[in-house]
């Protein structure tokens, strides 16, 4: 059991990385954005900042439902693993952190694909 333990805060760890990793491209993706959107600054919502204020919208919803279902699924499962003889993941702390990396996905992902896509704009 003791293996099993180590095997997930590993993992967990490693989710952790990947996640602080990504999101620290988003400094480097409004860098990106700045002169796209300072050539924009003659019309007040050109299409990049419209883009760019709809994506933080959208990623948002998109965290917050992510988190829910995920405490959902660990509600869910609270008896059964209780039952089991395990220590239920709402009372050991998995179930936030769970909650929180499935909160997190929506933005990191927009995060990856807006980094490639400017780049590439950039890069021209």
């Amino acid at each position: 059991m003791k293996g099993r333990a180590v095997q997930m805060r590993s993992k967990s760890r490693k989710a952790a990385a990947a996640a602080a990793g990504d999101l620290m491209l988003a400094p480097m993706v409004a860098w990106m954005r700045l002169p796209q959107m300072a050539a924009e600054a003659h019309a007040p919502w050109g299409r990049e900042s419209i883009t760019a204020v709809s994506e933080k919208a959208a990623a948002m919803a998109e965290g917050m439902v992510a988190a829910q279902l995920s405490m959902m699924g660990s509600m869910a499962a609270f008896w059964p693993e209780l039952l089991s003889g395990r220590t239920p993941s709402l009372l050991n702390g998995a179930a936030v952190e769970k909650s929180m990396h499935a909160a997190l996905r929506p933005a990191r992902r927009r995060v990856k694909s807006n980094y490639r896509r400017l780049g590439r704009i950039s890069g021209r």
